[in-house]
């Protein structure tokens, strides 16, 4: 039993090593030397934006300002703001907006059913979807459209760009966005990432399909219809959208919603897990074994004690000493010097507690789902 017990220690470390380091370190090697160039030239299309919102008056004056400042072609581009049930003052701000802004009301159905809507009144050759808080470079849209120059890109998804926090907290959440940007540029590098930055990515009209209703993740579910079709997704890095550092319970929040998004993906795509998905290595490397994460690390505690010394006593005293400054975080001060461990110690626990959670969301309404994210910096009303 004790041998099995070790056998299990063994094998969920190295699991864990793999997916936190060794994946990466194979990724960088694998774009380096088998990176597939894209093809961009910009060629005017024309563009139907689709911006999803529910109770945006704080964001959206700015929001449609931001897209109406994009420099792109007036006539090609339509702005339809699709209000899912909105209760404040999102659809007068839309319909004062005037211009290419078009204003769809809803009832309160989700944000799946908000695009499925958009959907059906689309009428450009691209899709840009967006979000209501982030504001958009200026040459955003057009680097998008440029890509498509390439027959063979179906999606292109642009980078979400953190502004620095003011926090310890935030400073770590912004470190483990900058670590997930980077795998995803490997893999755009090699062929597709498994998914696009939700608040700002662009595909070809008529590679979209209605999404399942109470579908969590559009900016996988919606690439992915592209991608099984043999159309690449690829990372653009000169389409910039800015957003605010979030706060860590906002982060659990957000993470949850997208863990759950995870499996249901997998639910609706299973042949991302068989060969049929070129990328498979990629998508069990960084998105099943993400969701596997906090389940090795609990088979890591408990089977420590099946150790010889000295291992067992260092096992227990670098795990004791992971976790107990993850635990009191929140009691360190900002300027101590601890913080600077304590604070990215506790934000990988939070957020391997949001994979343990992520199942249970599937257990709730997708209307209840989605919410507004709360951040720190907030811009006041106009």
């Amino acid at each position: 039993m004790r041998i099995a017990l070790q056998s299990v220690f063994l094998l969920s470390m190295a699991f864990t090593l793999y997916t936190l380091a060794g994946y990466p370190l194979l990724l960088g090697l694998l774009a380096r030397f088998r990176t597939r160039p894209i093809r961009k030239q910009f060629q005017p299309k024309s563009v139907t934006v689709l911006l999803p919102v529910r109770n945006g008056e704080r964001w959206l004056p700015a929001k449609l300002k931001s897209l109406s400042a994009l420099r792109y072609p007036r006539e090609l581009l339509d702005i339809l703001v699709i209000s899912d049930g909105s209760s404040d003052a999102t659809d007068s701000i839309a319909e004062k907006f005037g211009g290419p802004v078009q204003l769809l009301r809803l009832p309160g159905g989700g944000k799946a059913v908000a695009l499925n809507a958009g959907l059906e009144r689309a009428r450009g050759e691209i899709l840009f979807l967006t979000d209501v808080r982030q504001e958009l470079e200026r040459d955003s849209l057009r680097n998008l459209v440029a890509c498509f120059a390439d027959p063979q890109v179906g999606v292109v998804s642009g980078e979400l760009v953190i502004r620095d926090g003011q926090t310890h907290e935030e400073l770590s959440v912004g470190l483990y966005w900058k670590y997930e940007k980077w795998l995803r540029k490997g893999e755009s590098r090699l062929d597709s990432v498994m998914g696009a930055t939700g608040c700002i990515y662009a595909m070809r009209r008529e590679l979209a399909k209605p999404l399942p209703p109470g579908t969590l993740v559009d900016d996988m579910y919606l690439p992915l219809a592209a991608f099984f079709r043999g159309y690449r997704i690829i990372l653009e890095e000169s389409a910039k959208a800015f957003d605010f550092p979030t706060a860590l319970d906002t982060e659990f929040q957000r993470k949850v919603r997208t863990q759950a998004g995870v499996y249901q993906i997998i639910r609706l795509y299973p042949q991302l897990l068989t060969p049929r998905n070129r990328m498979w290595l990629a998508f069990l490397s960084h998105k099943l074994a993400r969701l596997l994460l906090p389940f090795a690390l609990a088979l890591i505690a408990l089977t420590t004690f099946a150790l010889p010394d000295p291992w067992l006593t260092g096992a227990l005293l670098a795990q004791a000493f992971f976790y107990g400054m993850a635990l009191f975080d929140p009691l360190i001060p900002e300027d101590f010097s601890a913080k600077r461990v304590s604070a990215p110690a506790r934000s990988f626990v939070v957020l391997l507690a949001a994979a343990f959670c992520a199942p249970f969301v599937l257990l709730r309404s997708p209307e209840n789902v989605w919410k507004e994210t709360r951040v720190r910096s907030a811009r006041p009303l106009p």
